[in-house]
Protein backbone atom coordinates (compact mmCIF):
# COMPACT_ATOMS: atom_id res chain seq x y z
CA UNK A 1 0.00 0.00 0.00
CA UNK A 2 0.91 3.61 -0.94
CA UNK A 3 2.29 6.01 1.58
CA UNK A 4 -0.52 8.49 2.82
CA UNK A 5 -0.11 11.99 3.03
CA UNK A 6 -0.72 14.27 6.07
CA UNK A 7 -1.04 17.93 6.86
CA UNK A 8 0.53 18.95 9.62
CA UNK A 9 -0.76 22.37 10.98
CA UNK A 10 1.91 24.54 13.12
CA UNK A 11 2.38 27.65 13.93
CA UNK A 12 5.74 29.77 15.83
CA UNK A 13 6.28 27.99 19.19
CA UNK A 14 4.52 24.67 18.14
CA UNK A 15 6.10 21.91 20.82
CA UNK A 16 9.05 20.62 19.17
CA UNK A 17 8.51 16.47 20.45
CA UNK A 18 5.01 17.15 18.57
CA UNK A 19 6.70 18.26 15.05
CA UNK A 20 9.68 16.03 14.79
CA UNK A 21 8.98 12.86 16.27
CA UNK A 22 5.60 12.79 14.63
CA UNK A 23 6.97 14.24 11.26
CA UNK A 24 9.93 11.45 11.33
CA UNK A 25 8.05 8.88 13.13
CA UNK A 26 5.37 8.73 10.44
CA UNK A 27 8.09 9.31 7.67
CA UNK A 28 9.87 6.23 8.70
CA UNK A 29 7.33 3.85 7.91
CA UNK A 30 6.62 5.35 4.48
CA UNK A 31 4.02 8.72 4.72
CA UNK A 32 4.78 12.10 3.57
CA UNK A 33 3.70 15.13 6.21
CA UNK A 34 3.62 18.03 5.07
CA UNK A 35 4.68 20.89 7.67
CA UNK A 36 2.81 24.24 6.85
CA UNK A 37 2.01 27.60 9.00
CA UNK A 38 0.10 30.57 7.90
CA UNK A 39 1.89 32.82 5.90
CA UNK A 40 4.72 30.84 5.40
CA UNK A 41 6.85 28.84 2.98
CA UNK A 42 8.44 26.26 1.82
CA UNK A 43 11.92 26.60 3.22
CA UNK A 44 11.04 29.29 5.83
CA UNK A 45 12.04 28.40 9.39
CA UNK A 46 9.68 27.73 12.25
CA UNK A 47 10.65 28.69 16.07
CA UNK A 48 9.36 25.85 18.26
CA UNK A 49 9.11 25.27 22.08
CA UNK A 50 9.79 22.99 24.99
CA UNK A 51 7.32 22.52 27.22
CA UNK A 52 8.03 20.39 30.37
CA UNK A 53 6.42 19.86 33.91
CA UNK A 54 9.21 20.79 36.70
CA UNK A 55 7.30 21.15 39.55
CA UNK A 56 5.38 24.28 39.07
CA UNK A 57 1.84 24.82 38.89
CA UNK A 58 2.13 25.21 35.18
CA UNK A 59 4.21 23.72 32.61
CA UNK A 60 7.43 25.73 31.43
CA UNK A 61 8.41 26.79 28.16
CA UNK A 62 11.92 26.95 26.80
CA UNK A 63 13.24 28.21 22.89
CA UNK A 64 13.42 24.23 21.18
CA UNK A 65 15.35 24.07 18.01
CA UNK A 66 13.91 25.43 14.43
CA UNK A 67 12.09 23.62 11.63
CA UNK A 68 12.28 23.94 8.47
CA UNK A 69 8.76 24.20 6.40
CA UNK A 70 8.39 21.54 3.79
CA UNK A 71 5.13 23.15 1.89
CA UNK A 72 4.24 26.75 1.26
CA UNK A 73 0.94 27.27 3.19
CA UNK A 74 -1.11 28.51 0.30
CA UNK A 75 0.04 25.58 -2.00
CA UNK A 76 -1.19 22.96 0.48
CA UNK A 77 -4.47 25.47 1.03
CA UNK A 78 -5.34 24.63 -3.09
CA UNK A 79 -4.65 20.93 -2.28
CA UNK A 80 -6.22 19.47 0.08
CA UNK A 81 -8.12 16.82 -1.33
CA UNK A 82 -4.42 15.58 -2.00
CA UNK A 83 -4.13 14.79 1.99
CA UNK A 84 -5.64 11.77 3.60
CA UNK A 85 -5.61 13.15 7.20
CA UNK A 86 -4.76 16.72 9.44
CA UNK A 87 -2.46 17.13 12.39
CA UNK A 88 -2.68 19.59 14.82
CA UNK A 89 0.38 19.80 16.87
CA UNK A 90 0.09 21.34 19.99
CA UNK A 91 2.03 24.16 22.28
CA UNK A 92 2.16 27.94 21.48
CA UNK A 93 1.58 27.81 17.84
CA UNK A 94 -2.54 26.96 18.17
CA UNK A 95 -3.23 29.90 20.24
CA UNK A 96 -2.68 32.44 17.19
CA UNK A 97 -3.51 29.84 13.94
CA UNK A 98 -6.90 28.66 15.23
CA UNK A 99 -7.76 32.40 14.33
CA UNK A 100 -6.69 32.34 10.57
CA UNK A 101 -9.41 31.71 8.69
CA UNK A 102 -7.62 30.00 6.02
CA UNK A 103 -6.88 27.45 9.15
CA UNK A 104 -10.72 26.89 9.66
CA UNK A 105 -11.00 26.20 6.37
CA UNK A 106 -8.44 23.41 6.19
CA UNK A 107 -9.99 21.97 9.23
CA UNK A 108 -13.52 22.02 8.07
CA UNK A 109 -12.58 20.52 4.95
CA UNK A 110 -11.50 17.47 6.70
CA UNK A 111 -14.28 17.15 8.68
CA UNK A 112 -16.73 17.36 6.35
CA UNK A 113 -14.82 14.66 3.74
CA UNK A 114 -14.66 12.36 7.20
CA UNK A 115 -10.93 12.30 6.86
CA UNK A 116 -8.88 11.35 9.58
CA UNK A 117 -8.33 13.76 12.17
CA UNK A 118 -4.92 13.79 14.88
CA UNK A 119 -4.49 16.39 17.67
CA UNK A 120 -2.31 16.27 20.56
CA UNK A 121 -1.85 18.92 23.71
CA UNK A 122 -3.04 22.60 22.84
CA UNK A 123 -4.01 21.35 19.18
CA UNK A 124 -7.60 20.79 20.16
CA UNK A 125 -7.66 24.33 20.37
CA UNK A 126 -7.67 24.83 16.22
CA UNK A 127 -9.90 22.25 15.99
CA UNK A 128 -12.38 24.13 18.55
CA UNK A 129 -12.16 26.92 16.48
CA UNK A 130 -14.50 25.11 13.79
CA UNK A 131 -17.78 24.70 14.62
CA UNK A 132 -19.45 20.85 15.13
CA UNK A 133 -15.43 18.99 14.49
CA UNK A 134 -15.01 18.02 18.47
CA UNK A 135 -19.06 18.19 19.35
CA UNK A 136 -20.23 14.87 20.49
CA UNK A 137 -16.29 13.80 20.12
CA UNK A 138 -14.52 12.33 23.22
CA UNK A 139 -11.06 14.40 23.14
CA UNK A 140 -8.36 13.91 25.29
CA UNK A 141 -5.59 17.44 25.22
CA UNK A 142 -3.75 19.26 27.90
CA UNK A 143 -5.91 19.44 30.86
CA UNK A 144 -6.51 23.42 30.38
CA UNK A 145 -7.89 23.06 27.38
CA UNK A 146 -11.06 20.78 29.46
CA UNK A 147 -13.62 24.27 29.63
CA UNK A 148 -12.70 24.60 25.63
CA UNK A 149 -13.36 21.38 24.63
CA UNK A 150 -16.92 20.93 26.91
CA UNK A 151 -17.84 24.79 25.90
CA UNK A 152 -17.77 23.08 21.61
CA UNK A 153 -19.79 20.28 22.42
CA UNK A 154 -16.93 17.91 23.33
CA UNK A 155 -16.16 15.48 25.96
CA UNK A 156 -13.04 15.98 27.78
CA UNK A 157 -11.00 12.63 28.42
CA UNK A 158 -8.13 13.33 31.17
CA UNK A 159 -6.08 10.89 29.87
CA UNK A 160 -2.82 9.57 31.58
CA UNK A 161 0.68 11.74 30.34
CA UNK A 162 1.23 8.18 28.08
CA UNK A 163 -2.21 7.46 26.71
CA UNK A 164 -4.07 8.11 23.40
CA UNK A 165 -7.77 8.03 22.67
CA UNK A 166 -9.83 7.32 19.45
CA UNK A 167 -13.05 8.06 18.66
CA UNK A 168 -14.09 7.22 15.26
CA UNK A 169 -11.00 8.77 12.98
CA UNK A 170 -10.21 11.40 15.44
CA UNK A 171 -7.09 10.41 17.85
CA UNK A 172 -5.82 12.52 20.56
CA UNK A 173 -3.56 12.52 23.00
CA UNK A 174 -2.80 14.73 26.22
CA UNK A 175 0.97 15.83 25.34
CA UNK A 176 4.43 14.90 23.87
CA UNK A 177 4.90 12.04 26.42
CA UNK A 178 2.02 10.09 24.70
CA UNK A 179 3.69 10.46 21.27
CA UNK A 180 4.04 6.54 20.97
CA UNK A 181 0.48 5.63 21.65
CA UNK A 182 -0.43 8.70 19.94
CA UNK A 183 1.48 7.54 16.85
CA UNK A 184 0.47 4.13 16.93
CA UNK A 185 -3.22 4.69 17.46
CA UNK A 186 -2.84 6.89 14.26
CA UNK A 187 -1.22 4.76 12.36
CA UNK A 188 -3.63 2.02 12.94
CA UNK A 189 -6.41 5.01 11.64
CA UNK A 190 -4.79 5.64 8.89
CA UNK A 191 -4.56 1.52 8.26
CA UNK A 192 -0.80 1.25 8.39
CA UNK A 193 0.40 -1.93 9.53
CA UNK A 194 3.72 -3.11 11.47
CA UNK A 195 5.12 -6.51 10.76
CA UNK A 196 8.01 -8.06 12.75
CA UNK A 197 9.61 -11.00 12.03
Amino acid sequence: MPGKKILMLTGDFTEEYEIFVYQQAMEAVGHTVHVVCPDKKAGDILRTSLHDFEGDQTYTEKLGHNVTINKTFSEAENQLDQYHAVYCAGGRGPEYIRTDKRVQAMVRHFHEQKKPIFTICHGVQILIAVDGVVRGKKVGALGACEPEVTLAGGTYIDLSPTEAYVDGTMVSAKGWTALAAFIRECLKVLGTEIHHT
